[in-house]
């Protein structure tokens, strides 16, 4: 039986979000730049699926733009906003996503900002005083910030931190990749400056995002050749791709109750078999373990390395899909960015399990049975290894 236990990376796509692609790929084919009836009904519903997810954000249709994912709008927020307002500081932490790390150090490379990195505890949490404190000797900074880490789940109060930017007239970027469909957003209760999200993280079609851009805001266009997006991005739409992704954020505010009690009751029944499975020296990364300070849909426990190879790559011989990052010295792996830069992860396999609504808990009763017999195997040979080198002594 093959089990997906990797949503944080990509999500199935819901049935609905199917049916409600199928028509533009089909009959419903035209170019929504044409002035005609084939290019006005593509129009049309592209315009539903923009109030759609400003309704359900609390905003204006005017203030989101269709792009290809959150890693573009990401970029288009960060490096736009540093040249349109000559920005020269921002603050940052270094457990953000790469797609926010690379586009700022880059331009802190080019010389055109400094970097301060705000403080973390040792389970991954940001320091508020000290961004505070930041603030006030850089005021009229760019603050990006996640507001859930992809990797251990933690979730960051940004609420919090919109009145800090508020406060010191900085700009705040949040990359809510992760928390988009998970967690119920409406920015009338807090002001953000720039907000993506991608479909494929929850159950839309790959290659389309969008991005929130707070209507005192006009930055100019990374992609050009074209007037699409009311000129903010050039090039013909992804029709398919926004008509999913409407629908799939509408079924998931719709359905957010039944989730998040289903992906809660799956993350604490792995925790609960792990704990008493008997694997020694396991451990719970950032605030994975949570059920109020982390995603119900993520959690990153560090293993024991295997002496015969990496847990990740074990589970996918037994068809189960997992990621992680390993620190094992017997495999000459760095590790995970995150996870060395709030503690020590010498020696440790970390492994992320990240949950749907599509999950089982007889999915989960089998990964921990899985993973036990991996680690009752490992044992075995490591018990074999030992005799043979006994016998070889004797030998000797």
């Amino acid at each position: 039986m093959e089990i997906y236990c990797d949503s944080a990376a990509t999500t199935a796509i819901d049935p609905e979000v199917i049916e409600a692609i199928l028509p533009y790929l089909t009959t419903n084919f035209g170019n929504p730049s044409s002035s005609h009836w084939a290019g006005r009904k593509v129009r049309e519903m592209i315009d539903n699926a923009r109030n759609t997810i400003a309704k359900l954000l609390g905003v204006t249709a005017e203030e989101i733009f269709f792009v290809s994912g959150a890693t573009e709008a990401n970029n288009l927020a960060l490096s736009e906003s540093i040249r349109e307002y000559e920005l020269t500081h921002a603050i940052t932490s270094k457990i953000e996503h790469k797609a926010v790390l690379q586009p700022l150090l880059k331009h802190e490379r080019e010389g055109d900002i400094e970097i301060s990195y705000v403080k973390l505890d040792k389970k991954g949490n940001v320091d508020i005083e000290h961004l505070e404190h930041l603030l006030d000797a850089n005021p009229q900074s760019l603050i990006s910030l996640m507001h859930a880490n992809n990797e251990i789940g933690n979730i960051t109060d940004i609420e919090a931190i919109s009145k800090l930017a508020e406060k010191y007239n900085a700009i705040f970027h949040t990359d809510t990749t992760q928390t988009i469909g998970k967690v119920k957003i409406d920015l009338k209760e807090f002001p953000v400056d720039f907000l993506v999200g991608s479909a494929h993280k929850f159950h839309g079609p790959k290659g389309v995002g969008f991005i929130y851009i707070n209507k005192r805001h006009k930055l100019k266009p990374q992609i050009l050749g074209g007037a699409q997006e009311k000129g903010q991005r050039g090039g013909t739409e992804n029709a398919i791709g926004i008509a999913g992704l409407a629908k799939a954020l509408e079924i998931s505010y719709r359905d957010f109750d039944s989730i998040h009690e289903k992906t809660t009751t799956l993350k604490q029944r792995l925790i609960s078999q792990l704990e008493n499975s008997g694997i020694p020296e396991i451990g719970f990364n950032g605030e994975s373990k949570s059920s109020s300070q982390s995603l119900s849909s993520i959690v990153n426990i560090s293993f024991p390395c295997l002496q015969s190879g990496s847990l990740v790559n074990s589970l996918d011989t037994f068809g189960i899909a997992v990621s992680g990052g390993s620190a094992c010295s017997n495999l000459g792996n760095g590790g995970s960015h995150v996870i060395s830069a709030i503690q020590d992860e010498e020696n440790k396999e970390n492994v992320r399990f990240s949950f749907s609504k599509f999950n089982t808990t007889e999915e989960i009763d089998q990964i921990v049975n899985t993973i036990a017999k991996i680690y009752e195997a490992d044992n075995n040979t490591v018990e074999e290894s030992i005799d043979a080198q006994k016998s070889f002594t004797w030998a000797l």
